[in-house]
């Protein structure tokens, strides 16, 4: 009667009866670079990295992990932009609602994380262009410090259980923390546009069940703070680790694209040069994969040239500008609102070439050289084996959004639209080589369409059905 009594106040007084406990590691490696802002105004740079005060390493807080487990838990299990309720996952992993005035408690815990070693930094340019002019806005250029791809970070949950609760707690962060395995949850700013892609790629886990006396101990005698503890078995799967079976239907909708080109022209994305002092004026980006580094195309740089396409085709064809904002996010104050668009950065793979060319600016009144404007610039050359792979996603896609996607992707196909710098003199035109079109409809097996180039012939499958997003879009017809 005691024992009973005293659980009963326990529970008016909202105490929670934790009886195990799940410590679960991980070892995250980001895949692209990442922003981890300091929001420090009076830094070099108009952001900076967040360090550590004492170390001088990389710091990933607790709060950032949590935010984008929770965001990618809630809309895997109910859908993009939906709003939580009391039995969701997500809440019972991470608490109540931000409607809830007396909400519950989190059972997860999440520790900050600081990099493995003192990592390598870029530093990457942005400037907003104007879509009328096609130039620069006048004091609209900004500079980022980013980590580099291949930092490396140890994280560590604990997941405390109530009886009654193991069973739904186990399958949410199960869930939620393979989406870190699959490469499904960025962190950061930016992640839109091709920054703060990670996975992580083994798993640790230990189980303590607190009603034994010997595991309540062992869980008093764990090292907590040292995270490269060997004793637990490592796991390339999260379900493996912990011993669950996940068959939850993904409700996200959206439209992917994963495409393969080649460079038809010479590409240059400019970039300062920081390679030797006797570098060109101007050379092709480049960010570290695999420790050294390797041209890429960026996602902010393929957003940029989609949207301006993308708002000459709503012109051409009379429709409103404002699915621009719709599809691109808005920045205005009032009705900010976020991409719906997701643009990946890719890197150039195969065989690239290299040579620099020397530049002239031309007084059109003389006709001669302008004075002091002798420049040079090294564009990147690509060779039949160049390769450049792009991913682009469309979020709560529309049947009239999804045929505005094909018509910019038959630009970029056909390389009536071009990517980076210097496209007036005819460089950054692509050509395709195959895609993989997937509709994601919140169901278990998505719809999928391939295209394929082969010599001069163009393979389509179920063409029609493609044909009838496009007329969509057209005749302004919604899903």
């Amino acid at each position: 009667m005691i024992e009973l009594a005293e659980v009963e106040f326990r529970k008016q007084r909202h105490q929670r009866l934790i009886t195990k406990r799940v410590i679960v590691r991980g070892h995250l490696v980001l895949e692209t670079p990442t922003c981890l802002g300091s929001g420090d105004a009076a830094s070099l740079t108009d952001l900076s990295l967040l360090r550590d005060s004492i170390s001088d390493r990389a710091l990933l807080t607790g709060a950032s992990i949590a935010g984008a487990l929770r965001n990618y838990l809630r809309e895997y299990e109910l859908k993009y932009h939906s709003v939580e309720d009391r039995n969701s996952l997500s809440t019972a992993l991470f608490g109540g609602m931000r409607s809830d005035d007396d909400g519950e408690q989190s059972p997860l815990i999440v520790d900050d994380s600081i990099s493995l070693g003192v990592p390598k930094v870029e530093l990457r340019d942005g400037v907003k262009i104007n879509a009328e002019l096609g130039t620069a806005e006048n004091q609209a250029k900004y500079d980022l410090e980013l980590l580099a791809a291949g930092t490396e970070f140890p994280l560590s949950f604990e997941l405390l259980i109530e009886e009654g609760t193991e069973e739904k707690l186990l399958k949410a962060i199960a869930l939620a923390l393979r989406g870190l395995e699959l490469g499904e949850i960025g962190i950061g700013m930016k992640k839109r546009r091709g920054f703060g892609q990670c996975r992580v790629k083994q798993w640790q886990v230990w189980k303590f069940d607190l009603r034994h006396a010997a595991e309540r101990l062992e869980w008093l005698r764990f090292d907590h703070a040292n995270r490269d503890r060997a004793e637990a078995p490592v796991y390339t799967s999260i379900e493996a680790a912990i011993g669950v079976k996940l068959n939850e239907i993904d409700k996200r909708k959206r439209f992917c694209i994963d495409a393969t080109f080649r460079l038809a022209s010479p590409l240059l994305i400019r970039a300062e040069s920081y390679l030797t002092q006797s570098a060109p004026d101007v050379v092709q980006l480049r960010s570290y994969r695999d420790e050294a580094l390797k041209p890429v195309l960026s996602g902010t740089s393929l957003a940029g040239v989609l949207r301006h396409r993308t708002e000459r085709i709503l012109r051409t064809l009379g429709k409103p500008t404002s699915l621009l904002n719709t599809l691109f996010g808005n920045e205005k104050s009032q009705t900010a609102q976020s991409s719906r668009l997701v643009i990946h950065e890719s890197e150039i793979k195969g065989e690239t070439v290299d040579l620099v060319q020397s530049r002239v600016a031309i007084d059109r009144f003389t006709g001669g050289s302008f004075h002091g404007a002798l420049f040079n610039e090294q564009p990147l050359f690509g060779t039949n084996k160049t390769c450049i792979k792009i991913h682009i996603e469309l979020r709560c896609p529309e049947f009239s959004e999804i045929g505005l996607l094909l018509l910019l992707l038959k630009d970029l196909w056909t390389g009536d639209l071009t990517v980076g710098g210097s496209r007036s003199i005819g460089r950054g035109k692509l050509q395709g080589q195959s895609a993989t079109l997937t509709l994601y409809d919140g169901t278990e097996t998505p719809e999928t369409w391939t295209i394929q180039q082969s010599d001069q012939q163009l393979a389509i499958q179920d063409a029609e059905a493609l044909e009838k997003f496009v007329k969509a879009f057209v005749n302004g017809e919604a899903a």
